[in-house]
């Protein structure tokens, strides 16, 4: 059985609650747009998905259909299950936050997803005690052979989705990140809303 489909908006964030063995499916609903996303565990919000942790676990800077993400703890907390998209995403670039903006010029608050993450779990009632780095679904990052990173484009298609399954109960937070300075979210630099699904355990 399958939830209802839930808007992330454009520029904001949600954070739900996924347990053992339900899927979750996260929606590029107009193809170019970068979800952030973190996983908690629900008994330990202390305990969370890691980029650090996986990337040693994995040897790779991509997880891959296939691949479980482990936590700060090396426990497993999601699984890849389905990726539609060409499998671009990226794990090494920290989540944007107020002071990101800041050093690229802005002088007003500008939306972030720091804040969204934040926020998210607040709707929930949660608090955090600190904030991990983020799976950023959809984001573009090519890097060269010598170390060299570039900020590109999505690479996407309108509709591609990834399905991850919980190893654990989790609590998930996503951002629709509000990058509109740098072409992260396309060449219109035009945030948009993306959608979650949480599904039952096949």
């Amino acid at each position: 059985m399958t939830s209802a489909t839930i808007e992330i908006p454009a520029r904001k964030g949600k954070a739900t609650h996924v347990g053992l063995g339900q899927l979750v499916k996260v929606i590029n609903t107009h193809g170019e747009q970068v979800v952030d996303m973190w996983a908690f565990s629900a008994d330990d919000l202390r305990e969370y998905m890691s980029m650090e942790h996986s990337r040693l676990h994995l040897l790779k800077l991509r997880p891959e259909v296939g691949d479980t993400l482990i936590t700060n703890r090396r426990r497993s907390i999601l699984t890849l299950v389905e990726d539609t998209s060409p499998g671009v995403h990226d794990t090494v670039l920290a989540a944007c936050d107020a002071r990101r903006y800041e050093l690229l010029g802005v002088e007003e608050y500008h939306d972030n997803c720091s804040d969204n993450l934040a926020n998210g779990m607040g709707d929930l009632g949660l608090e955090m005690t600190e904030e991990p780095s983020s799976f950023n679904l959809f984001m573009n990052i090519p890097w060269t052979e010598d170390g060299g990173l570039t900020l590109a484009e999505p690479v996407t298609k309108p509709g591609d989705y990834v399905v991850f399954r919980a190893e654990t109960d989790v609590v998930v937070a996503f951002s629709a990140c509000p990058q509109d300075i740098l072409p992260i979210n396309g060449r219109a630099r035009h945030p948009t809303e993306a959608h979650f699904q949480v599904q039952a355990a096949p």
